[in-house]
């Protein structure tokens, strides 16, 4: 269900959208590479606007356009829009080697909700949002989220390499909620250093930007310092277990992807 929620997503419609979701990071070793300086720590929550693009038409059209038009106008537009951290990631495969079902992932970071909205009320975002149209051919969809306990440490030099699941709907969102923080984040807690991935991100989505339902529910994160530590750390027992235990709770399906940190 890959839904073309903001494609030319109006100003007047981003305004209209609603939170109720939060983001719950445990502590994150390095920024990633990005289109904006990292944030500071933060106690409070953050709020995030997450653009997952579908496979473009012409990937290498996309390449062009997004590195040399569409990154430079969100930088040039960052400070009304307000955000404080752009985390961009490229999807290679699925976690079985196939054709990833999305392309890339953009995250922009503002403070609070407050600020997300004042930020999406903005000419400089408006700008941005109708620039998807310039090279996103394959589509894409806008959600939101908020986060909490999202901190900074290290140099973040390095771009990391990431296992990311997205959660569609579960039959069951209480049953869900449940396993997934009595039993499935346990797990992967225990497992973490076999595995050897440096800190976990858990996104909740509240709604789509254009205030519809989210058209998905969850995403998790594991972000490992590089490619070939985290094909190190998928091969391990500890891993096989986490990825066994998701069929107990996901019963809305989900997608698993290899990715990587981009500018």
């Amino acid at each position: 269900m890959r839904r073309l929620t903001m494609w030319l997503v109006s100003a007047s419609a981003l305004a209209a959208c609603r939170p109720a979701a939060d983001k719950n990071a445990e502590s994150r070793t390095g920024d990633t590479t990005s289109a904006a300086a990292p944030a500071p720590a933060s106690a409070g929550p953050m709020a995030i606007v997450t653009v997952l693009y579908n496979q473009p038409k012409d990937t290498a059209a996309f390449e062009k356009y997004y590195a040399s038009s569409h990154i430079p106008l969100v930088q040039a537009n960052q400070q009304e829009i307000g955000f404080v951290r752009a985390d961009l990631t490229k999807f290679s495969s699925t976690a079985d080697g196939k054709k990833p079902p999305f392309y890339r992932q953009a995250e922009l970071y503002f403070n609070s909700m407050d600020d997300l909205k004042k930020g999406m009320s903005t000419a400089g975002f408006k700008k941005v949002a109708d620039d998807l149209a310039n090279f996103a051919t394959g589509g894409l969809t806008g959600m939101i989220a908020t986060a909490s306990n999202t901190h900074e440490t290290g140099s973040g030099n390095a771009p990391a390499a990431i296992v990311t699941v997205i959660y569609k709907t579960p039959k069951d969102t209480a049953a869900f909620e449940k396993y997934y923080s009595e039993s499935h984040l346990p797990l992967v807690t225990a497992s973490k250093n076999e595995i050897g991935f440096e800190r976990a991100e858990l996104t909740k989505f509240s709604s789509n930007l254009d205030g519809t339902p989210a058209s998905r529910y969850r995403q998790a994160e594991l972000y490992f310092p590089s490619m070939a530590a985290l094909k190190k750390g998928v091969a391990t027992p500890g891993f096989k277990k986490v990825a066994g235990d998701l069929s107990k709770f996901a019963t809305g399906g989900f997608d698993a992807l290899i990715g990587a940190e981009t500018k």
